[in-house]
C-alpha cells in the first residue's frame, strides 16, 4: 500500500519538500503525490527520481494530478 502525500493548493517548494520527507522517513516504497499545478508535477518528478525513485504512473483528473512513485 502506498502512502499518500496530498500537495493539492500547495505551491512549490512545499510538494517537494513533502516528497522528500517522506522518501527520507523510510517510505514503504511507494509514494502517491497529489499535486495541482504544472510546476509541482514536475519539480517532484524531477526531485523523486533525483533520489533514486522512478515514476512509474502520472494520472490526471480535472482538478489534480496523482504522481505514483516507487523506489526499486
Amino acid at each position: 500500500m502506498s502512502k499518500i502525500i496530498d500537495a493539492s493548493g500547495l505551491s512549490c517548494p512545499q510538494p517537494v519538500l513533502m516528497t522528500l520527507d517522506a522518501i527520507k522517513s523510510g517510505s514503504d516504497g511507494e509514494l502517491e503525490v497529489i499535486v495541482d499545478n504544472e510546476a509541482s508535477r514536475e519539480n517532484v518528478v524531477r526531485a523523486a527520481e533525483s533520489k533514486g525513485w522512478n515514476i512509474f504512473d502520472i494520472k490526471e483528473n480535472d482538478d489534480n494530478t496523482h504522481i505514483f512513485i516507487r523506489k526499486e
